[in-house]
């Protein structure tokens, strides 16, 4: 039971590990790509932005004359520290020497100013860029009377504002994403439970069955057809089959203890009767003799039977196939038959409609179709009739024995080639049978890869059609 349970935690684990690989990783990544995304896009209107407010504060500097008039610069000044102070950045106004003139905070003025994007300025190139530390410094060109750069205008900004952004916007949508993973997860645990609880019951009836069980069957709501619900229905139809062979062992077992019960019981009683007797005529002995080699004689035919059935079903006995004149193997068996049908004036007629030549076992088809013919004889009342017929087309030899005989009810002709079966549980007795001539002649046909057909009709007769393919794949 603990195996059990661990191999279901599992599963249910393996389903959840694959519902974070397949679902929650590729949300997660996709998240993160629409943040990042995100970032890049304020960051880029803000360097936009920044830009802008350069190129504007050049161009009053250029129609004031800042950098040559001092006498406006006042003005100006108090101009770009408000709108410093408005858009919350920093401005620096430096000479084409990268000198700072100007400082709106103040700290830098008089200070030479050697970063790339000044530099990249002056060589006439609008720049911004986004510095390790998180700033942003966006670089514009000033011009002056000879339409030559004077200077520079350099902008900065703290990105920080965008990061609390982009920060608060993760922390939302990683809160929607943990609700979301709580819920999926939660219907993942209860499908999956959904799912194992079927697999449960087939393990259950499974280990029923092999512990003998073979009535269990796995319930199942048949109205919702999938995959589950047709394992079900397999573990079932197995558990059909497994019932069926072992009803049909347990019957074969009944019958062969029944039939090498009633010669050993008859052989018992015959050697007491000598035993017990003083005196006994040797005109006695001899019958009772007699009588016990019978009995032996009928033991050894069964055994016989049944081994050459179990060599049969373990495909221990080979086929030896090789072209075969059918018509001479029928001509054989009716020949060597006949006398026996002569006994009973039984008219036997052979009919052949072709020559066929088929790859068989000669000795084991003989052996099967001799076994349907003295059935026919056996089972046919005085004065009755057989015949036998032999056709075949491109593929197939065909065979078929019909008699006049008592015939076979509808419910027992699917059971006639059963081991020991009898519609008549008197009649192989008197006939003489072990009740395992048809087994083994269904079986030898089977080995041939054919069919062996039965129609019959009480008090009218049977007719069996056997089919042998002409070429074997071998």
């Amino acid at each position: 039971m603990k195996k059990k349970k661990s191999y279901f935690l599992s599963l249910r684990w393996i389903l959840l590990a694959t519902y974070v690989v397949i679902g929650i990783v590729p949300l997660l990544l996709i998240a993160s790509t629409i943040l990042h995304s995100v970032q890049d896009y304020f960051i880029e209107e803000r360097k936009k932005d920044l830009l802008s407010q350069a190129n504007v504060i050049s161009g009053q500097i250029t129609s004031y004359d800042y950098m040559e008039n001092k006498d406006n610069r006042d003005s100006l000044e108090e101009t770009m520290l408000e709108m410093s102070q408005r858009h919350d950045f920093r401005v620096l106004v430096l000479d084409s020497s990268c000198l700072v003139m100007y400082d709106t905070g103040y700290s830098d003025v008089g200070k030479t100013v050697l970063i790339p994007e000044v530099i990249e300025a002056l060589e006439n190139k609008d720049i911004a860029r986004v510095q390790e530390d998180g700033m942003v410094y966006a670089a514009v060109s000033i011009y002056g009377r000879n339409n030559t750069r004077v200077g520079v205008v350099l902008v900065s900004d703290d990105l920080s504002d965008i990061s609390n952004t982009v920060s608060n916007i993760a922390k939302k949508g990683n809160l929607l994403l943990a609700g979301l993973a709580i819920i999926v997860m939660i219907m993942m645990v209860i499908m999956s439970q959904i799912f194992t609880e079927p697999i449960k019951k087939m393990i259950k009836v499974i280990q029923k069955m092999s512990e003998g069980h073979f009535e269990q069957r796995v319930q199942m709501q048949t109205q919702i057809h999938n995959e589950v619900v047709d394992l079900a229905l397999a573990c079932n139809q197995m558990a059909d089959q497994l019932e069926k062979v072992e009803s049909t062992r347990q019957q074969f077992v009944s019958n062969v203890s029944h039939e090498l019960k009633t010669p050993l019981s008859s052989i018992k009683v015959l050697s007491e009767s000598i035993l017990l007797q003083e005196d006994v005529p040797k005109e006695m002995y001899v019958e009772f003799l007699h009588d016990i080699n019978s009995e032996v004689d009928r033991m050894a035919a069964i055994i016989n039977d049944l081994l050459t059935l179990v060599k049969l079903d373990q495909k221990e006995i080979p086929l030896n196939f090789r072209e075969t004149d059918l018509g001479d193997v029928v001509e054989g068996i009716i020949k060597r038959l006949l006398p026996l049908a002569q006994v009973k004036n039984i008219q036997v007629n052979y009919a052949k409609e072709k020559d066929v030549t088929a790859m068989v076992d000669e000795m084991k088809l003989t052996l099967a179709i001799a076994n349907l013919v003295d059935n026919a004889i056996k089972y046919t009342p005085e004065n009755g009739k057989v015949e036998v017929n032999l056709d075949g087309d491109h593929q197939n030899a065909f065979i078929s024995v019909s008699d006049t005989g008592i015939g076979i009810p509808d419910d027992e002709v699917g059971r006639i080639f059963e081991r020991f079966y009898r519609v008549d549980k008197t009649r192989d007795r008197e006939t003489g049978g072990t009740g395992l001539g048809l087994s083994i002649t269904h079986s030898t046909i089977m080995m041939h890869n054919g069919s062996i057909k039965v129609h019959s009709k009480e008090e009218e007769g049977t007719t069996i059609l056997v089919r042998i393919p002409i070429r074997q794949n071998l």
